[in-house]
């Protein structure tokens, strides 16, 4: 246990059995101290190289110390000047943990990391006068980024803003956006540590100027963390990193590579989300890994009922299903949950810090653009039903209502796959999508993960091509009713979404996965008949 209270608990005994002979070894060779040593060498020669310029998340408890002085009196300088509306443009690990951190806090953020043109939209609606814009991208070239950084500049521009006073960046020294900040004269550029990926990035720049500038106490963050530091490098059995990564690690041996995560009353609002990224493209390539589950709660289908393929993991305190449970203050689940995250790849035998197949669906939206005629209309549907119009697997059959169509699509996944829900629509006012999660994990009996498009292309993305090839994939879009330009850009942000999507479903299609694209002409009404054909869906 760390000073801070951070524990890990393996529950189940036949799991904590197999996990202790792992600890041992990992505790004989030294992993720990060497991890937090920042050691390139605890993942093979492979791995050496890219391992030699990711580690300084090992330390961001102290070197991060600096950010919060800057963070401080730039929030102060902008509340004298009445702007008090952060708005968050970012991906992945450029948003995920700052929303984790400001939902726990209570403290308003608007995220964007969507290219839905409503979402974008919504947030536009805000009052600018108060509004500033943390354009955050450690490549400093996300497309998804860059055009909520020229649609918002336009914004600013024509309500008579200065535009430029009102952008505050954070990117990797050097990057193009780096460049373009310091030619546009932005408000503050906040360079991050360049020797830490973004899944890894909660407590760097990226994790704690947004959520420090919506009022977010990330002093006490490091707080946490340095805290937790103390025992995450020792090596001891006690060590919780060390249990937690020996547990997935045996479990996945076992035949178990789903890890089902759940808050049980922790506190933190979201960290499954945040853990979804960080476990599944660390650990999803060269066709093994874990896939991370984020579930609603402890009786949620997957967690409740978890089978022989999958681990659940309690957030919180433990309850019945669990077979593992981690507690602690957030700032100290991060760092043990990383620590976890790159000993478990280690005993995988992989390389925890690349992410070899997430530019292919990047490569494959971007070619569509590029070719208008197949994005507009290339494609034509299997079948329409009412306000579904269903592209189906070659060779699926498409036969009767969308009842019977989900039914021939959920008989293509393979004894002990998982189901991923793609939902390219607007999480907020298309929010009622995520219940189809648990309606289809209970009526399939898969493992089932839900993920809005394109925000999980830079999460669990990774590992739909790298992990286990196991996954059907029902892909949702949705007719967009009022589109928005990308200034300077030959598309729209509609486009955009749809080449995302429909380029993702490529990529998925040449690693021979099965993928139904459901598409709602009319978005209200599409889901409540998409809801309605899933609860026709008999249970296996």
């Amino acid at each position: 246990m760390a000073p801070d209270g951070t524990t890990v608990t393996i529950v189940d005994d036949g799991l904590a059995a197999k996990a202790a002979p792992l600890v041992d070894k990992l505790v004989a060779d030294q992993v720990a101290s060497k991890l937090a040593a920042q050691d390139p060498t605890l993942w093979g020669p492979d791995a050496e190289s890219e391992a030699s310029i990711r580690l300084s998340w090992t330390t961001l408890h102290k070197s991060s110390r600096p950010l919060i002085g800057e963070i401080e009196a730039l929030r102060e300088e902008l509340r004298g000047e009445g702007i008090d509306r952060v708005v968050l443009a970012g991906m992945g690990g450029s948003s995920l943990a700052p929303e984790v951190i400001t939902s726990t806090e209570g403290t308003p953020l608007t995220v964007l990391d969507t290219t839905d043109p409503g979402q974008v939209a919504d947030a536009l609606a805000g009052d600018l006068q108060r509004t500033v814009i943390v354009v955050s991208s450690k490549s400093g070239g996300t497309v998804e980024t860059d055009s909520h950084r020229r649609i918002f500049g336009k914004a600013f521009t024509e309500a008579g803003i200065d535009a430029a006073s009102r952008i505050v960046v954070v990117t990797d020294p050097g990057s193009p956006l780096a460049d373009l900040a310091e030619n546009e004269g932005y408000r503050k550029v906040f360079l991050a540590d360049p020797h830490v990926g973004g899944r890894y990035s909660a407590l760097t720049a990226f994790g704690l100027v947004p959520a420090g500038l919506a009022g977010a106490d990330v002093a006490r963050l490091l707080d946490q963390a340095a805290a937790a530091a103390q025992v995450l490098g020792e090596d001891s059995a006690d060590n919780p990193a060390l249990r937690l990564g020996a547990a997935w690690a045996a479990a996945h041996a076992d035949g178990a590579e789903k890890v089902v995560l759940a808050d049980t009353g922790s506190g933190i609002t979201g960290f499954p989300d945040w853990a979804e990224q960080l476990i599944a493209e660390s650990t999803g390539k060269q066709g093994t890994g874990l896939l991370p589950v984020a579930v609603e709660g402890p009786t949620a289908p997957g967690f409740a009922d978890a089978g022989a393929d999958a681990t659940p993991v309690a957030v919180g305190p433990q309850v019945g299903a669990a077979k593992i449970t981690t507690e602690g203050p957030l700032g100290a689940q991060f760092l043990l949950w990383e620590f976890a995250t790159a000993i478990a790849g280690r005993l995988l035998e992989i390389n925890p810090f690349d992410q070899p197949d997430v530019e292919a669906a990047k490569a494959a939206a971007r070619s569509l653009l590029d070719n208008p005629a197949a994005l507009e209309g290339g494609e034509q549907p299997s079948t329409v039903d009412d306000t579904v119009e269903v592209f189906a697997p070659e060779g699926m059959s498409t036969d009767g209502e969308l009842a019977d169509v989900l039914r021939s699509f959920f008989a293509t996944a393979p004894e002990g796959g998982y189901l991923a829900v793609q939902a390219y629509l607007d999480r907020l006012d298309d929010a009622s999508a995520s219940i189809l999660r648990a309606e289809l994990a209970k009526r399939t009996g898969l493992q089932t993960t839900f993920g809005w498009g394109p925000r999980f292309l830079h999460s669990t993305g990774q590992y739909h091509k790298g992990g286990h090839q196991n996954g059907i994939f029902l892909q949702v879009t949705g007719a967009v009713e009022q589109d928005l330009d990308v200034p300077d850009r030959p598309y729209t942000l509609g486009k955009l979404q749809h080449a995302q999507a429909l380029g993702d479903g490529q990529v998925l299609r040449e690693h021979g996965r099965p993928v139904l694209r459901l598409h709602l002409t009319d978005r209200a009404a599409g889901l409540a008949q998409l809801v309605r054909a899933v609860q026709e869906v008999s249970e296996r």
